[in-house]
């Protein structure tokens, strides 16, 4: 085994003493085991939809998530969720040996020496994802000599979110072979899927009529919803509303609320199909929510215009070239709304007095098109870095001899 840095060595000579936590009652799991590790909550949600992108293709992959301690717990489907333990070589020597991951994706500027050492030691591959341009920290007495650069010395391959992280990477005596710049990690969403023949069909009928979507509705938003559509026809007669429910229940009572409207509507799960005087179409669930995105070049989110929903992830709607409109309860995803907001691709409605006017605005193709364009580029920004970790991932797990792609020139967008 290769010496240690002093500083390194320094810092792991500090942090022995005993363990601060009890072993996990939590076996580890056959097979190779994948271990990300989240900074913050917008990095974990991030991870855990990069690791359901990585089970849906090899299920024999397991997924250990970590996060920072002031991140809220709560579980993540697919993903074994645990604390991150603390940076004590006790504790270190615990996670690893009971854990024994395979490959380490790690988030945030925080870093923990001695557990990296470890899992390092013992033949963990460890990746870094969203190396940024804040300091770096390393916890320890302020006396100890600087390790940064050490640690960061760890990882097999570091992804920096832009130019400037880059060079001080570089500036820290990094080389270069392992150093990429990628972009920053965040949620990524696939489009969801659509019968192309049953998209010809829907697009034909409507013949060009121009067309919104209100996507995963709650039963107390659709009122509100069809009132805001109600005052969008005035100004454009033939604008027809796709309204999709969050769930069979709220579809069941979304259809009795249309269907008592003086809107004219039709249920599309019971077999009747728009026709030029449709205003309102509505379905009972949302399975082929895929292909009403597709037809509505502007999509407005349910589960925002009330309080205790929370609101819907937007980025899957940005996936397919929407311009997203959302009210203002959308705390489980504000970090990716916030994101698509400072880029021009959404915007935020309060009511359905300004929910029917940014419509009205929206039905000009060029002004859906310019926030559309907006939110896939927010979309493909993520996108590029999730492709790159999951080939890389697949590689490695492979046992190929070039596992972090090192056919890419050093220090160039992955």
């Amino acid at each position: 085994m290769p010496r240690k840095p002093f500083a390194l060595s320094a810092y792991l000579a500090s942090a022995r003493g005993r363990p601060t936590a009890a072993p996990s009652v939590v076996p580890r799991p056959d097979g190779p085991l994948l271990w990300m590790h989240g900074a913050r909550l917008d990095s974990v949600r991030a991870l855990a939809a990069l690791a359901a992108r990585i089970r849906a293709q090899r299920d024999e992959i397991s997924v250990l998530l970590t996060w920072h301690p002031s991140v809220p717990a709560q579980p993540y489907p697919g993903c074994i969720g645990a604390p991150l333990p603390a940076d004590t070589i006790a504790d270190a020597q615990s996670f690893a040996a009971h854990w024994r991951p395979d490959i380490g994706l790690w988030t945030g500027q925080a870093l923990q020496p001695a557990l990296l050492s470890r899992l390092s030691d013992t033949g963990t591959k460890l990746v870094h994802l969203d190396a940024g341009n804040d300091p770096w920290h390393v916890p320890g007495p302020i006396w100890l000599p600087d390790c940064t650069t050490a640690t960061l010395e760890l990882f097999d391959r570091i992804f920096s979110i832009d130019d400037m992280a880059h060079r001080r990477l570089r500036r820290l005596g990094l080389p270069d072979e392992r150093l990429r710049r990628a972009g920053p990690l965040s949620e990524s969403a696939p489009p969801l899927d659509c019968s192309p023949d049953l998209h010809e069909e829907m697009a034909q009928l409507l013949s060009g009529r121009p067309a919104w979507l209100a996507a995963r509705v709650r039963a107390d938003e659709a009122a509100e919803i069809l009132q805001a559509h109600r005052r969008a026809i005035r100004l454009a007669h033939r604008l027809i509303l796709f309204m999709v429910p969050a769930s069979r229940e709220d579809g069941a009572e979304i259809c009795r609320i249309a269907r008592e409207s003086d809107l004219r509507s039709v249920v599309w799960d019971d077999g009747e199909m728009p026709d030029e005087n449709t205003q309102v179409l509505v379905t009972e669930d949302d399975s082929e929510l895929g292909l009403w995105y597709r037809l509505a070049p502007i999509a407005f989110l349910g589960g925002s215009l009330r309080p205790g929903h929370g609101g819907e992830d937007p980025l899957a709607a940005a996936a397919h070239g929407a311009a997203l409109l959302y009210g203002p309860n959308v705390g489980r995803h504000l970090s990716a709304y916030t994101r698509l907001v400072d880029a021009g691709a959404a915007r935020i409605v309060r009511d359905f007095d300004s929910l029917a006017s940014a419509v009205s605005q929206l039905v000009a193709p060029d002004r859906a098109a310019a926030m559309a364009h907006a939110g896939w580029d927010v979309v493909s920004q993520g996108a590029a870095l999730t492709d790159k970790v999951i080939a890389q991932v697949f590689r490695w797990l492979d046992g190929e001899d070039d596992p972090l792609g090192n056919n890419d020139t050093p220090g160039e967008a992955a």
